[in-house]
């Protein structure tokens, strides 16, 4: 089963003290639990591609973080000397265009020629030492650190494929727990992100800075991490219409892991969550697109949570093939948990990262 994970914090954690090059259970527990996320992990349980992400805490309350656009694009540097590190000593390789995608293979090892118009080109290109790196595309979550419109030719030189324009509330739109719309200076890192090919990511945006994205980009839309408003009524979650929207342009929604994301409210606290609820989801947004094509995973379990807070089923990433079970229990079939696991974010990739 090949799997694509499409939100992780590698780099964050690491710089917070979390050795992510070691497997989970080898990691110390810190203020946020347990750790569930380590490249060994992903790499026994068929992980096949991530999105690894460049998130920045803004300064909140009860949060240190950054104050300006300088301090913002230093904390993001920071991460991405992180990423280019592990690139250098072979732990991940960056994909940066759709040749770059790995491909899947049977059970002999074969490249499975549907899953790319040039198979053996795109095994070939990682070289050698492939096997041994995880492959991963660079998502930008919150737009702040692009100190101004000029910075963006260089982020998508070092290999910025995706971009969320907010978090919180940014200098570029409003966000979770913060309504508005997009700035100006919103509008027109858009038409630039469009201009290169970027990927847009919704997950974050405030309502109204969501439709207006939609209005005025004729770019790529995904969610990368998010999950279905009609289950937990918060506006972190997609309603149906913004999920019914997404499907329209051919975007993918990854289910996020959260328990807080997963769970009703009524039943938050009560217990733990279980795949069963991530198949909830799954089949409500199935329910909503008419078919699986539009669905994947985005677990963002290691953003800012512990093990204690996702499926109970779920220990680490090296766990993520029960979800194939649960998803066959819900009444998926075959092709359709291939899909949801990973297959769906493969097509969206193959179709559009440059060529």
């Amino acid at each position: 089963m090949f799997i694509v994970d499409a939100h992780l914090d590698l780099a964050y954690n690491a710089l917070r003290g979390r050795d992510v090059t070691r497997p989970a259970a080898e990691q110390v527990p810190d203020q946020e639990g347990i750790p569930s996320v380590g490249l060994p992990d992903l790499r026994a349980g068929g992980v096949g591609l991530i999105c690894a992400t460049i998130f920045c805490m803004p300064a909140l309350p009860t949060e240190p973080g950054y104050h300006t656009a300088d301090e913002a694009a230093f904390a993001a540097r920071q991460q991405l000397d992180w990423y280019k590190l592990q690139a250098r000593e072979a732990r991940m390789r960056f994909v940066t265009r759709r040749d770059e995608l790995p491909v899947p293979t049977n059970d002999s090892g074969a490249p499975l020629a549907q899953n790319s118009p040039d198979p053996g080109r795109a095994a070939r290109a990682p070289g050698a030492r492939a096997a041994e790196a995880q492959p991963a595309l660079l998502l930008l979550e919150g737009a702040d650190p692009i100190r101004s419109i000029d910075e963006v030719q260089g982020w998508f030189d070092a290999g910025l494929r995706i971009v969320g324009l907010a978090w919180k509330r940014t200098r570029y739109a409003g966000g979770t727990g913060a309504p508005g719309p997009l700035t100006p200076e919103g509008v027109a890192l858009v038409r630039e992100f469009d201009r290169l090919g970027i990927i847009h990511d919704a997950s974050h945006l405030a309502e109204e800075s969501f439709w207006q994205l939609l209005d005025i980009s004729g770019g790529p839309v995904i969610a990368s991490h998010s999950n279905c408003r009609a289950i937990v009524p918060t506006d972190r979650q997609l309603s149906d219409d913004m999920a019914r929207a997404l499907f329209r342009r051919d975007g993918i929604i990854g289910i996020n892991f959260f328990d807080k994301f997963l769970l009703p409210p009524e039943e938050q606290g009560r217990r733990r969550a279980t795949l069963a609820d991530v198949v909830r989801h799954v089949k409500h947004l199935c329910d909503v697109a008419g078919d699986a094509r539009h669905v994947g995973l985005g677990t963002d379990m290691d953003g800012g949570l512990g093990r204690e807070q996702i499926p109970e089923e779920i220990r680490t990433s090296a766990d993520l093939p029960r979800l194939a079970d649960a998803l066959s229990a819900g009444g998926f079939n075959d092709d359709a948990v291939r899909g949801i696991l990973g297959e769906n974010w493969l097509r969206y990739f193959r179709a559009n990262l440059p060529r």
